[in-house]
C-alpha cells in the first residue's frame, strides 16, 4: 500500500482500534493516512536518538516512546472512541504521567521528533506541525536526513513566529526544553547523508 493513502470517510479512534495491526495508520481530523515502512537510514537515526534520549531520561520523570506509539489528540473532553486524531510520532517525550495509559498517550507530548521520508514530508512539515502546535506540543523537531538538516519549532514561547531554528546534522544540538541534553549527530556517517 502506498504511503499517505488518504481515504474519504471520516474515522475515529473507535474505528482505528478495530483495524488490522499489520498496517500502520494515522488519523488527522478523521482522515486516515496509511504509513509506509521506514527506510534503513530512518531507522538508524530513530534508534540512535532513542538510545541517547533514553540514557538522558533514565532517572527523570519524562518518558521516551518510539513509533509505533499512539498519541491521541482530543479536541475537547470527548471519549477515546470519539477522538478523530491519532498520530504516531517517530519519537515522543511525555513528562506528565497522567497522559499515559495502556493505549499510549492522550494529549500532547512535551517534545515530538519526526524523521522525514519522501512519502511523509508534507504531512510532517505542514499538517502535523500545525496539529502539534494547536494541541500544545512544546518543542517539535523535524529531521531531514536528505538535506542533513534539523528544524526546531519552539511552540512554548509566547512570541510564536512559526519560524524554525535550523541546525546542521554535523554539530551537537541542545534541546531547549532540557538544556543539559545535547543530541550528538556523530553517528551519522557522511556516506549516509
Amino acid at each position: 500500500m502506498n504511503a499517505a493513502l488518504k481515504l474519504v470517510t471520516k474515522y475515529t479512534y473507535g474505528d482505528y482500534c478495530n483495524w488490522s495491526e499489520d498496517e500502520r495508520w494515522e488519523l488527522i481530523d478523521g482522515e486516515a493516512y496509511a504509513m509506509s515502512a521506514p527506510s534503513r537510514l530512518h531507522q538508524e537515526i530513530l534508534l540512535e536518538l532513542a538510545f541517547q534520549m533514553r540514557s538522558y531520561f533514565q532517572k527523570k520523570i519524562c518518558e521516551v516512546y518510539v513509533a509505533p506509539f499512539d498519541v491521541r489528540l482530543p479536541k475537547r473532553n470527548e471519549k477515546d472512541e470519539q477522538v478523530d486524531t491519532v498520530v504516531q510520532p517517530d519519537i515522543s517525550v511525555i513528562c506528565d504521567e497522567n497522559k499515559l495509559d495502556d493505549k499510549g498517550c492522550r494529549g500532547a507530548p512535551d517534545w515530538v521528533i519526526e524523521i522525514l521520508s519522501p512519502s511523509n514530508s508534507f504531512r510532517d512539515l505542514d499538517v502535523k506541525r500545525k496539529l502539534y502546535e494547536q494541541h500544545g506540543v512544546k518543542e517539535y523537531w523535524i529531521i531531514n536526513p536528505e538535506e542533513n538538516q534539523l528544524m526546531v519549532y519552539l511552540f512554548y514561547y509566547q512570541d510564536k513566529s512559526n519560524q524554525p531554528l535550523i541546525h546542521s546534522l554535523k554539530q551537537p544540538v541542545q534541546v531547549s526544553l532540557f538544556p543539559d541534553l545535547f543530541i550528538d549527530w556523530e553517528f551519522l556517517n557522511p556516506k549516509k547523508i
